[in-house]
């Protein structure tokens, strides 16, 4: 699910501890599913004697679903037995929880009053003009925020042909599918943050 987006299956892989997630947009080759599949195999090993691999919708037109887990059974043979489950439509949804319910609320109420003023705002002499860019908008949430922003603001960060945003930022979080799957891997610490005022108070406490 989730077309070239790989937002559902990323999510899902950290939310369930999953060994692997392949999405389009973390481009993947087979010397990749090589290193996953060894990767299972040292895990029968320990005492978690289980594994969890996601494959999005359309993360690579090659390497199918049934690519993969034919794969991970011949490769498993004798170590592991595979199981496969492609989620359809009727699987998704189901009865709203309050959060849904009260997120819907919000989102219908602050529409409703945004075209109740955008009609204030665009009447003139009987007419209605919706000739600016603030007239036709996407509501959506930013940063924990209800925010309306012009389609024609959106037109530059997307990506028509796969239907995505072009800045996604949780493929930062793809590291740490990794991390808790106990790869071997190495991360890079240069990054530094900003403790300008960490180092001032201290500085300040001194005196």
């Amino acid at each position: 699910m989730g077309g070239f987006c790989g937002y559902l299956a990323t999510m899902a892989g950290l939310a369930a501890g999953a060994d692997a997630a392949y999405i389009f947009e973390d481009p993947f080759t087979i010397h990749d599913l090589e290193l996953n599949v060894e990767h299972l195999v040292q895990k029968m090993k320990t005492t978690v004697k289980r594994g969890l691999i996601l494959r999005n919708e359309k993360s690579n037109m090659n390497y199918t679903t049934d690519f993969i887990f034919n794969l991970y059974s011949e490769e498993g043979k004798g170590i592991f037995d595979c199981r496969k489950n492609v989620l359809g439509h009727m699987q998704q949804g189901g009865t709203p929880t309050p959060f849904d319910r009260n997120f819907g609320t919000k989102m219908g109420a602050k529409a409703v009053l945004w075209l109740s003023d955008k009609l204030k705002e665009c009447y003139r002499h009987g007419r209605i003009f919706a000739n600016t860019p603030e007239s036709a908008c996407i509501l959506g949430m930013r940063k924990r925020h209800l925010v309306f922003q012009p389609l024609q603001e959106l037109k530059a960060q997307t990506d028509f042909e796969h239907r995505l945003p072009t800045d996604q930022w949780w493929l930062k979080l793809r590291p740490i599918l990794k991390i808790l799957a106990k790869y071997k891997i190495s991360l890079d610490y240069s990054e530094k943050a900003h403790i300008e005022h960490i180092v001032r108070k201290r500085s300040v406490e001194k005196k």
